[in-house]
This record gives C-alpha cells, sequence and structure tokens, in this order.
C-alpha cells in the first residue's frame, strides 16, 4: 500500500501467489522441530566452542547464557509473526508488511548475507572434520583440500558437501525433512556420548580463572578482540537456526499451530544441549588446549585419552552436519525465492519444480556460497554472517511491537508473553551484540549495504514499481 519507500504489503495478501509461484505445504510440526534442532546444533557448538573459548576463557559458558537468551526472546517474537503471516520469506515478509519496502530490502538483504554466510560456515567446519578423517582414510595430509586458510587453494570437502544438500533440497521438501530428522539424531547422540564421556573428568580447577578476560569486547596488545561479550558476538551464531523454520512457514500444513511449536521447541532443546556440552567441554579440559580448534569437542576427548570417543564423534559431525547445511540452505533459498516473487530479484527465478520445489533459485543459492566456503575461513565468516542476523532478529521483534500497537486485536495463534519486555531485550540485545563484533566485520556489513542500497534504487525498486503500475 502507498508508492513511496515505505510502502508496505497487505498482511491477509503475504501468501496470496499464482500457482507457479507457490510453493507446496507437506510439512508439519515434527519435520520443524528437526529442521531447526538439525539448523541450530551444529558447526557452532562443534567447532564455534573453541573460537569462543580462546576469546573469553571459561566464561564462554556465559557467553552462551547470553546469546541464548537473546535469541529466545526474538524466537519468541518469530512465533508471533510467523503465524501471523504463514507466507514464505522470515524476516523480510514481516518488514515489508509492517515497516515498508525500503526497509523490507535492507532485511532481506542482510537475510542474503546471513544465509549465505551460515551455509559457507558450516560447510568449512564439516570440512575441518571431514579432511582430518579423509586424510587418516587415504594415509596422506588433506591441507591442500581445505582452502588458503589452511595452506591449499580451494575448500574442496565443502564446496563438495554444499552440493549434495542442494541436489537433495531441489528433489522434494518433504524428502528432505525426513531425511533430515534421521540424522538429527544421530547428532544429538554424538553430543551426549561426549557429556557422558567428558563429565566424569570435570575438574573445577579449569575453570579458574571463570572470566580471564573480562565482560566488555575489549582489545589485547597483539590485537585480538576478547571478552565474554565479545564471545557471546560470535557464538551468537550457534543459536540461530530457528528462523528457518520461519521460512518454510507457506510449506507447512498448519502453521498456525506448527509454527510456534517450531520454533519455541527447538529453542528450549537446543539451549538445554548447549549448556550441558559447555559445562562439560569447559570442566573437563583447560580452554588453552581447545581454543581456536577446528575440532574442539573431539580434541577434548583425545586429550583425555578416549581417541576411540573422539574419532566416533568426528564421524558423526561428518554424518550430520549436514543438517544444518540443509536447514540453512533452505531458508536461504526461500528468502530468495521470496524476494524474486516480489520482484526485488529477477522472477525468473521464483518458479517451482513439479514436485513443488524452487530448483533454479536452490542452485543459484548453492554456487554463491560454495564460492564462499572454497576460500575463506570459517572465523571471518561467521562474524559477518552474525551481523545479518542480528539485522533480522531486532527487525522482527520491532514488527511484532509496532503490530502490537497498530492491530492489537489482530488474530494471533500464538501471543508472546510481556510482548514489550521480550521485544526490547531483543532489539537492545542484538544492538549491543553488533558493536560487540569485531570492527572490520562492522565495516564489512557497512560495505555490504552500501552495495545493497545501490543495487535496490538501481534494480529493484523501479522493477516493483513498473509492476505495481501494470
Amino acid at each position: 500500500m502507498g508508492n513511496g519507500l515505505f510502502r508496505t504489503r497487505a498482511v491477509k495478501d503475504v501468501a496470496d501467489h499464482a500457482p507457479e509461484h507457490r510453493l507446496a505445504a507437506t510439512l508439519s510440526w515434527p519435520h520443524l522441530i528437526a529442521l531447526g534442532v538439525g539448523a541450530i546444533v551444529g558447526t557452532g557448538i562443534l567447532t564455534l566452542i573453541g573460537v569462543g573459548a580462546g576469546k573469553a576463557g571459561p566464561a564462554v559458558i556465559l557467553s552462551f547464557v547470553i546469546a541464548g537468551g537473546i535469541c529466545a526472546c526474538a524466537a519468541l517474537a518469530y512465533a508471533e509473526m510467523s503465524t501471523m503471516m504463514p507466507a514464505s520469506g522470515s524476516a523480510y515478509t514481516y518488514s515489508y508488511a509492517v515497516l515498508g519496502e525500503i526497509i523490507a530490502w535492507a532485511v532481506g538483504w542482510s537475510l542474503i548475507l546471513e544465509y549465505s554466510l551460515v551455509v559457507s560456515a558450516v560447510a568449512v567446519g564439516w570440512s575441518g572434520y571431514a579432511a582430518p578423517l579423509l586424510g587418516a582414510w587415504l594415509g596422506m595430509p588433506m591441507e591442500f583440500m581445505q582452502g588458503p586458510h589452511a595452506g591449499g587453494i580451494v575448500n574442496i570437502p565443502a564446496i563438495a558437501i554444499i552440493a549434495v544438500v542442494a541436489a537433495l533440497l531441489s528433489f522434494g521438501t518433504r524428502e528432505s525433512a525426513t531425511l533430515n530428522a534421521g540424522l538429527v539424531i544421530v547428532k544429538i547422540v554424538a553430543l551426549a556420548v561426549f557429556v557422558s564421556v567428558a563429565l566424569p573428568y570435570l575438574d573445577a580447577a579449569n575453570f579458574e580463572p571463570f572470566v580471564p578476560y573480562g565482560f566488555a569486547k575489549s582489545v589485547s596488545p597483539d590485537g585480538v578482540e576478547r571478552g565474554v561479550m565479545a564471545a557471546a558476538a560470535i557464538i551468537f551464531f550457534a543459536f540461530y537456526g530457528f528462523d528457518a523454520i520461519s521460512t518454510a512457514a507457506e510449506e507447512t500444513k498448519n502453521p498456525g499451530r506448527d509454527l510456534a511449536i517450531g520454533i519455541v521447541g527447538s529453542m528450549i532443546a537446543c539451549v538445554a544441549i548447549y549448556m550441558l556440552v559447555a559445562v562439560a567441554a569447559v570442566g573437563a579440559a583447560s580452554y588453552t588446549s581447545f581454543a581456536n580448534s577446528p575440532e574442539p569437542l573431539a580434541l577434548i576427548l583425545r586429550e583425555l585419552g578416549q581417541p576411540g570417543f573422539a574419532t566416533f564423534l568426528a564421524v558423526s559431525a561428518v554424518i550430520a552436519l549436514p543438517t544444518v547445511l540443509l536447514g540453512f540452505l533452505f531458508g536461504q533459498s526461500r528468502i530468495f525465492f521470496t524476494m524474486a516473487r516480489d520482484g526485488m530479484l529477477p522472477i525468473a527465478l521464483a518458479k517451482v519444480s513439479r514436485r513443488g520445489a524452487p530448483v533454479r533459485i536452490t542452485i543459484f543459492t548453492a554456487i554463491i556460497v560454495s564460492i564462499i566456503a572454497g576460500l575463506l575461513p570459517i572465523d571471518e565468516i561467521a562474524a559477518l554472517a552474525n551481523a545479518g542476523t542480528l539485522v533480522a532478529f531486532a527487525a522482527v521483534a520491532i514488527c511484532m511491537m509496532v503490530l502490537r500497537r497498530r492491530a492489537p486485536d489482530a488474530p494471533r495463534t500464538f501471543r508472546t508473553p510481556l510482548w514489550w519486555l521480550v521485544g526490547a531485550i531483543a532489539v537492545l540485545g542484538c544492538a549491543y551484540l553488533f558493536i560487540s563484533l569485531p570492527a572490520k566485520t562492522q565495516l564489512y556489513f557497512l560495505l555490504w549495504n552500501l552495495l545493497g542500497v545501490v543495487i535496490y534504487f538501481t534494480y529493484a525498486r523501479p522493477k516493483v514499481s513498473r509492476q505495481g503500475m501494470a
């Protein structure tokens, strides 16, 4: 509605599309919980716990609590908005209906950054576990296959796993979700094994000093940014994934009930899992021994004299980490798909196959993330991905609060408790985590959005305006 930069789409129209641009509804709440847990539990806990420990020491546990609390508030806002607007597009769609076109573009552009980099980071994390196993099997070092940051040319395993997951998603949504549910079980069993093996070795001395680098972000003499909040700003990566559920709204059989169950249920399960794993990891070994390791949990088990369990964990990670790829590549393709369907990107990308899957956009997305995963290290990818996510999470919380004021009597299948407090925590928490990100990351995010502004005014806005006048 309206013709300016802040024109909005009617809430009732966000799911109204032509048959060739409509996704098939095939998912129920068990699929959504599995999708959420599969997307959340992955590289963040299997790999980034080492990065976080290097920044916060034993207080990485506190970093998990802070990041998880902010994500929980954002998840409640997502649950309310997704049940009000059961359409593909997640934060982009909500922003278009509530805040206006240019804000929606900025949020969608940030989501493109988030999902592209998350898939890339997870693929690099998967490669970190897979390459040593492959090298041991072949009897030769695999560094040459792991990208420039590891002394190689391009990360071949990361590119290969992205191609496999993209092919699976192109085959069909329900089939992908069913396989994903089975792999999630493998991953949960592996983490349960880690906790059961590591907890008996818990030593209180490993928790001292608990906060060696302080609470707020600070820069050490060697130029490394440390502190509880600096770690939380990176570990935040470990908790999101529930937003991928909201991108499946249009493909859910009973969105009014199942979306809230999927989003809130997956967050509760993952917070419990993360706390157990973090305490077991920090308590069983000195944080200095696994800080910045590409496979910290497997390294801890080897140091405890449990090489068999370490191998089991690594193999489980190789088998199950693709569930994270599946969840985020699914979400990314749906963001691209929705923006293309709205005219923000080429409309030809918004065609679905006979099985109701957006094959063109899935392949397009896979090509982009393969290039990123093949060349960049995981810490830089994760930090920049977090910047895009923080913007999207804050936007959803703002949309929820605006609609509570603008349309207090609108139907809401799920209502966020203490919505004003939950929304404020989500927005302010995301803002604080953003300023706790590395300065280089903030600069790159600014440059990304400047590019987005140029594309919006030269391509997206003129095209949407022409379609509106047609």
